[in-house]
């Protein structure tokens, strides 16, 4: 910025290098033995030099350029230059000299500058009652917390969360992301303000706790490092309930389930739900946020990759985060359970070995659909023997000449009932039309408004383990693609059926800065929880 100013004639030296450069030694001594004057009245004199110049017929030559210098532009047009500049630049521009220091005062400049970086888009002229400046909202409050809006992952155990910081009008309110109640998987999402950040009557901004039932009240937000802040509520006493605990937990199960305690009559169930609420309580009056990123999304993707919401039989509903990575595609639990906890890999997928699944009437059958996904099972084992003896290299060249069993089918497809493991014919989602699905019998499934067509299936494993995260293993199943905001996954072992949808909602300030932070996000929440 300074160079800027030299170049520009502002500044104490008031005069360009370059200009200096061409005058004599004599030239410079007068001119740095001129007293100081006014910016403004140096921008009227040069002005009205210009016009005297200008009459009496005088022309430049090539050895004298016309003078070029932001101080002769209006302050209107100032105005204009500076509001399209990012604010993080402004302050700087403020130490050139007094007249930019006086018009970057204008509220325009930073009216426009929270909209543009922010989105916000109330009627910024209205604090003009309370006597807060919108600069003042862009200082105080926007670039101030600039550094927790997005997607976090609240540190609650095995439960993990979605939370969502946003800009919404003159707040910054963090919004705690629920799936709909068990087992509606494609009703929206549900939501709750955690904590609120606004500037209103005061100059300096106000972090207000908006958990419980008695109205705002006050909290504090700490940015403990890049890419994790914590939140504390200083008046706990507002979530309490008068009835005590016996009310709050009710009122819980109401918001959590959509339901009362008395209409879950499986036993497991409500040992599941009684231990989620005791454990969740404890971290009402702090809580530690973790960034999380969206999954980038590449031309080649099986579908668009994101957050969808599953069905986990007892456990209720779960936030998935469903990524792709070459040839695999994974799911991470955003949210979690005490049997898998929250970032750990719920199933992975397997895009080198697609499954044709077999005519309806037999795919009612358990046994037919278990042999087939056991086939493929032995062929990835011994795919990964290969790999294993032949060393890094080999194994490079194996995963990329590992040949992808519908990408060159064979005239005629298998017999009705064959159902090869290697999926020789081309599946009917190739020329637009699904492929016929339903449930085997026996195979569980909390949602039987399931769809009754398929585009693909593909051979994965799904994680599974005792309590606590006890025993975990990646067990075979199935990955159904029913359409691009739908997919399923069957637990063989399990005998259970999980389905998933898309969660339909933008989300700001949530890409990844590049797929290596992506990967490394992964990590790390997976990390917390292994």
């Amino acid at each position: 910025m300074a160079v800027c100013a030299r170049l520009c004639g502002v500044g104490p030296s008031r005069g360009c290098r370059r200009r200096q450069q061409r005058r004599g030694p004599a030239e410079t001594a007068a001119a740095d033995s001129e007293p100081d004057t006014d910016p403004e009245e140096e921008r009227i004199e040069a002005g009205a030099a210009a016009l005297s110049g200008a009459g009496g017929g005088r022309s430049a030559g090539p050895s004298s350029p016309p003078r070029c210098s932001l101080l002769e532009l209006p302050p209107e047009l100032l105005v204009e230059i500076f509001a399209s500049l990012p604010g993080t630049d402004l302050p700087s521009l403020a130490q050139v000299c007094t007249k930019f220091r006086r018009i970057l005062h204008t509220d325009t400049i930073w009216r426009r500058r929270c909209r543009e970086e922010y989105g916000v888009c109330e009627n910024l002229r209205k604090l003009e009652i309370t006597g807060v400046s919108c600069r003042d909202v862009y200082a105080k409050l926007l670039h101030r917390y600039r550094h927790i809006l997005g997607l976090w992952q609240p540190d609650i155990g095995p439960y993990g969360g979605l939370l969502n910081v946003v800009v919404d009008g003159l707040f910054i309110i963090g919004w705690m992301y629920l799936p709909p109640h068990d087992p509606h998987v494609d009703d929206p999402m549900r939501f709750k303000p955690l904590f609120r950040i606004h500037l209103m009557e005061r100059k300096s901004a106000t972090v207000e706790c908006m958990y419980g039932h008695r109205g705002p009240h006050n909290g504090h937000v700490q940015i403990v490092k890049k890419d994790e802040f914590s939140t504390k509520c200083n008046q706990t006493d507002h979530h309490r309930m008068s009835g005590g605990r016996q009310e709050e937990f009710r009122t819980w199960l109401r918001e959590e389930w959509g339901r009362t305690l008395e209409d879950i009559f499986h036993e497991h169930m409500q040992e599941l739900i009684l231990m989620k609420f005791i454990y969740t309580s404890q971290y009402d009056n702090c809580l530690t946020y973790r960034r999380i990123y969206l999954p980038p999304s590449r031309p080649d993707d099986l579908i668009r990759p994101g957050l969808f919401k599953g069905t986990y039989g007892s456990h209720g509903l779960e936030i998935v985060m469903l990524s792709f990575h070459g040839k695999r595609a994974r799911g991470t639990k955003i949210t979690g359970d005490p049997n898998i906890p929250a970032g750990q890999q719920t199933v992975e997928i397997d895009l080198r070995h697609r499954i044709q699944l077999p005519d309806a009437e037999s795919l009612r059958d358990f046994n037919e659909l278990s042999r087939i996904v056991l086939e493929v099972r032995e062929q990835v084992r011994q795919e990964q023997e290969q790999e294993q003896e032949g060393g890094p290299e080999d194994a490079e060249g194996l995963g990329r000449q590992s040949p992808q069993p519908c990408e060159e089918p064979p005239a005629e497809g298998p017999a009705p009932g064959d159902g090869g493991a290697a999926a020789a014919a081309e599946p009917p989602a190739q020329s637009g039309q699904g492929q016929p699905f339903v449930l085997p019998v026996g195979v569980s499934s909390r949602n039987e408004d399931y769809p009754r067509t398929c585009r693909m299936c593909f051979y994965g494993t799904g994680l599974i383990a005792g309590h606590g995260f006890t025993s975990p293993e990646r067990t075979p199943g199935v990955f159904v693609l029913f359409d691009e905001d739908r997919f399923g996954f069957i637990w063989l072992e399990l005998k259970s059926f999980s389905l998933y949808s898309r969660v339909q909602a933008a989300f700001r300030n949530a890409d990844a800065p590049s797929p290596q932070a992506f990967e490394e996000m992964l990590k790390n929440i997976q990390s917390l929880t292994s």
